[in-house]
């Protein structure tokens, strides 16, 4: 008797915490919510916190989305530079479509945010772009296509695992290169051993690479090899071939 009165005032507990959370939201001028302030005064207006909320789109039985969108935010600002979905995955409430969901969105904005009015001139500029796979504990094998204006047109993960030479292919390397009308592109790759000096794969590959760059006309301008803290740059060390004149 005494279990069934404790489950039933469980019950009417959650019920009135779920309406309390609701309320909250539903207490927000209807100009103030997440949409209408941004159809209102813009995006670059809305808080980190309001512009998960739209992503979300809504809560969840006894988590309003007010409520789901700050546990998330906590979450991705302990390490944003690694969120994956295994942590969002790991936020009561948050299932492999609304954690795909979130991290999807986070990826288009990168995909978009980080060629806009980006000119590489040297190494340095691109280990600002890279600084994600520094850490990773896999090979990731990115491409960058250039303009002749040395201008950033795409940024491209092109494989992800051991580089070696039958893996990595011109074709794959340069399709898209050549989909770009690209002047130029940079190789990138990660050493997850903490070593960026490059192997005898790493050369024999740069070298193919820089052959069939020059029958195409795109012009290689640096591979560069990142670990953890280090880098190693083939242009820096004049291990490219050299422009002909």
């Amino acid at each position: 008797m005494q279990n069934e009165v404790n489950t039933k005032i469980n019950g009417l507990f959650l019920q009135i915490k779920t309406f309390n959370l609701a309320k909250k939201l539903k207490e927000i001028p209807k100009s103030d919510r997440p949409r209408e302030k941004l159809k209102r005064k813009g995006v670059h207006a809305l808080s980190n916190q309001e512009l998960l909320m739209i992503i979300l789109g809504r809560g969840i039985s006894g988590i309003d989305v007010r409520s789901l969108a700050n546990t998330i935010l906590k979450e991705v600002e302990k390490d944003p530079e690694n969120v994956n979905i295994e942590r969002l995955e790991s936020i009561k409430g948050i299932g492999l479509a609304k954690a795909s969901q979130i991290l999807a969105s986070f990826e288009f904005a990168k995909r978009y945010l980080i060629k806009e009015g980006i000119r590489i001139q040297r190494a340095e500029d691109v280990l600002k772009l890279v600084e994600d796979i520094r850490n990773k504990k896999q090979e990731y094998f990115i491409t960058f296509t250039l303009n002749g204006a040395s201008n950033l047109i795409e940024r491209r993960t092109v494989f992800i695992g051991t580089v070696t030479e039958s893996i990595i292919h011109p074709r794959e390397i340069f399709a898209d290169a050549i989909t770009d009308r690209a002047s130029g592109i940079i190789f990138v790759h990660n050493h997850p051993m903490d070593n960026p000096q490059p192997s005898n794969v790493d050369i024999t590959i740069t070298k193919r690479l820089c052959e069939v760059a020059k029958l195409l006309g795109i012009e290689v301008i640096d591979h560069i090899i990142i670990s953890k803290d280090d880098f190693f740059s083939f242009q820096s060390e004049g291990l490219l071939n050299k422009k002909e004149n």
